[in-house]
């Protein structure tokens, strides 16, 4: 059965719609629209909430035009229309929900509100060599940093977790100490790829549990941001030029090193043997081959996230809503709203009669 729909995402400062299908098994990407807000908010060195409700309000009519256009499909042959309603900037969020409510009501089209990290775990199904449950999924972006146990589809079990910055947030921050531009990630990388990944040792945060050790799975990145303040301090003391390529490499390094030694350590400590990795820090090319050769070793598989569909954008939230539609998920209450904040395993709640927020 061929299922098509229109997705909308507004979670942060990218304004992105797409129109996706599912005919014949597969995902099939008809159109995939972004209007990216990095270059507006870099002179901020962060996102801007009020700006980017601004500008997601100025670019949704002119994209969702573009999509249907690009993909040469009306309304009348759209199946449902999703939006992504948690978790993000509340401000953000309300445009393409409304958006996406308003065109549902208006065609008498099911309205889906998406989670955005489903959103994200469903752009592995985007590649050409989809993971098959169970599965880890490493979930590294500038808000997240999660492992998530992916028992079956759509049944998400979070076992390990940031307890201070994302990996994405760390490499905006260290940026900025850098004196590199935002998003800090494409810098970083850009200026390491000539450093020495192993100059500066930075340490590899661990959190502490309070019966005593350490929790195995998660992750603390604010003192590594701390040690590369202090190693930059140190530096400048000496009057010498600052050795960004290495510092940038060094930080890159320790940043990938974790993420694999603690992903990897759940799935051998838990028999899973496929791991999936999306997220817009999973675009980061020293990060992709240490995973990919570090889980080979281990005979594990990896799944990682297209490139394009890494960073937010509409046509995973497409996918995520055809994955829902697959399941035979009711559509979401036209009631439904937005929040900041909402965890991933309570997904389910977004497709109740009673709404939850």
């Amino acid at each position: 059965m061929m299922q098509t729909v229109l997705a909308l995402e507004t979670s942060c400062d990218e304004t992105a719609a797409a129109v996706v299908q599912f005919k014949a098994g597969k995902f099939q990407i008809l159109a995939n629209c972004i209007a990216s807000q990095a270059a507006e908010h870099a002179q901020w060195g962060g996102v801007v909430p009020e700006i980017a409700s601004r500008r997601h309000l100025e670019s949704m009519p002119f994209l969702v035009d573009k999509a249907l256009r690009n993909s040469d499909i009306g309304f009348k042959q759209i199946n449902a229309i999703a939006a992504t309603v948690t978790p993000g900037l509340t401000g953000a969020l309300l445009v393409g929900s409304i958006t996406a409510r308003t065109l549902a009501k208006l065609h008498e089209i099911p309205f889906l509100g998406i989670n955005h990290l489903e959103g994200h775990l469903s752009s592995s199904f985007l590649s050409e060599n989809p993971p098959i449950p169970p599965y880890l999924a490493l979930l590294v972006s500038g808000g997240h940093t999660e492992l998530i146990h992916v028992e079956r589809n759509l049944i998400y079990r979070r076992v390990g977790q940031s307890h201070d910055d994302a990996a994405g947030e760390a490499f905006d921050k260290v940026a900025r100490l850098l004196g590199l531009s935002y998003p800090g990630g494409p810098s970083i990388e850009r200026i390491g790829i000539n450093g020495d990944p192993k100059r500066f040792p930075f340490p590899k945060g661990r959190v502490s549990r309070p019966e005593g050790g350490f929790y195995p799975y998660d992750f603390s990145f604010s003192g590594l941001k701390t040690a590369v303040l202090r190693k930059i301090q140190k530096l400048e003391l000496l009057k010498d030029k600052l050795p960004l390529a290495d510092l940038a490499a060094s930080f890159e390094q320790v940043v990938a090193e974790v993420l694999v030694e603690r992903s990897l350590k759940y799935a051998l400590d838990n028999g899973i043997k496929s791991l999936v990795m999306v997220g817009g820090v999973a675009a980061n090319n020293r990060l992709r081959k240490m995973m990919s050769e570090e889980a080979s070793k281990k005979s594990v598989a990896v799944h990682i996230a297209p490139k394009a569909f890494c960073t937010d954008n509409a046509a995973m939230i497409g996918t995520a809503a055809l994955l829902r539609l697959n399941s035979g998920t009711s559509p979401s209450s036209i009631e439904l709203g937005v929040s900041a904040r909402f965890q991933l395993d309570h997904s389910d709640l977004l497709y109740q009669v009673d709404a939850p927020f």
